[in-house]
């Protein structure tokens, strides 16, 4: 099922500034969170799909990107795709829009309540995936090995005894309006809702080792360089068993020995001699996947632009493939024997030698064939 928009799923125009969106995520947040619409998956659904869409439009980078590629900009190979943020994700990463330390925005309406662990988050990892063309062209499955910090074997965990697992701690204050209740995190396990219970020998107090893993992912056709892909929770693990942060793949291109990328089109300099480009000639050129023989017609001009079409790179949006655009050169010798330059000075005075546009050219192609 293709994903909405994330503007019209905030109910919001591509103008909005931060502040606008971060309220009209929280409304819509607030509309459909779990705790208002207990055992309803279809407001659990909107309530990811509205987090996931604040995700990115929050982020000046990420909605840089999907204003430009929409969502293969920011979900590329492995991203959240619909609705794919988890609660943990979510009360961890945006439990402060609600106006307080904690996930739910109805703790202080109702002096408390049973209240979620917001955990801590584990850091982000961050790799360059450079790629050829004809990767970037067609897509291309790529595995990467990434060394991440998971929990070690052995480490066991048990609830914080100063928050009871919330991660939070909570202080009553009684006024004239009643009683009104705030929240902070919690300072002996630093919000994570839980401490080590048991680690075994060689194991830091974090609970953490590197481990090296193989993560494919799904490159999309169209990726540019510079453009941030997002694979959630493939970052490191969180220490008291939070939220893993993500991985975030940077793209970067190989330079091409022969084509180079101009958007969805390829560029590629031809370079004729003088008599191809007089007489007409076939001639074979690189494209993306392979070789392809094109025709030079009779009196091609430097400069002229020949066109590909549908042999440039498909639009990561999927509106189709670009082109690859044939930029003629005509290159002009340096040095001639004695045969050459008499021969062309045979040709010199030939009024078909004058530039003109005007010149009926057949009669002159035809007595350059008796002189080569």
């Amino acid at each position: 099922m293709a994903k909405r928009d994330y503007y019209e799923v905030l109910g919001i125009n591509k103008s909005a500034g931060a502040d606008e969106i971060k309220k009209a995520y929280r409304k819509i947040a607030i509309k459909y969170h779990p705790d208002k619409n207990p055992d309803d998956k279809s407001a659990e659904e909107k309530f990811k799909e509205a987090a996931e869409a604040y995700e990115v439009l929050s982020s000046s980078d990420k909605k840089q990107r999907y204003d430009q590629f929409g969502h293969a900009g920011v979900n590329g190979g492995g991203g959240r795709g619909g609705g794919g943020m988890n609660m943990d994700d979510i009360f961890s990463q945006f439990g402060d829009v609600f106006g307080g330390g904690g996930g739910s925005p109805f703790d202080s309406f109702f002096g408390g309540g049973g209240g979620r662990s917001r955990g801590r988050k584990g850091s982000n990892l961050r790799i360059k995936l450079k790629l050829t063309l004809q990767e970037i062209a067609n897509g291309v499955e790529k595995k990467i090995k990434v060394n991440r910090l998971i929990v070690a074997d052995g480490v066991t965990f048990k609830n914080c005894t100063t928050c009871q697992g919330t991660g939070q701690v909570r202080r009553a204050v009684n006024t004239m309006l009643g009683q009104m209740v705030s929240t902070s995190t919690c300072p002996t396990c630093n919000g994570a809702g839980q401490k080590i219970d048991h680690r075994p020998s060689g194991v830091d107090s974090s609970g953490l080792v590197s481990n090296e893993e193989i993560i494919p992912i799904n490159i999309p056709a169209g990726v540019a360089s510079g453009m941030q892909l997002s694979m959630s929770g493939k970052g490191n693990e969180a220490p008291g068993g939070g939220v893993p942060g993500d991985l975030l793949i940077v793209i970067e291109e190989a330079e091409h020995q022969e084509l180079a990328r101009d958007g969805n089109n390829v560029i590629y300099d031809l370079y004729l001699n003088f008599i191809d480009a007089v007489l007409g000639t076939s001639i074979e050129v690189p494209t993306i996947d392979n070789k392809v023989k094109i025709k030079i017609e009779p009196g091609t001009q430097g400069g002229k632009i020949l066109r590909l079409r549908g042999k440039g790179i498909k639009d990561i949006n999927g509106y189709g493939k670009g082109d690859q655009l044939i930029h003629v050169n005509v290159w002009t010798p340096k040095t001639l024997t004695q045969e050459e330059k008499q021969t062309l000075e045979k040709l010199r005075s030939s009024p078909n030698f004058a530039p003109s546009p005007d010149k009926n050219e057949k009669g002159f192609f035809e007595r350059m064939k008796d002189f080569f």
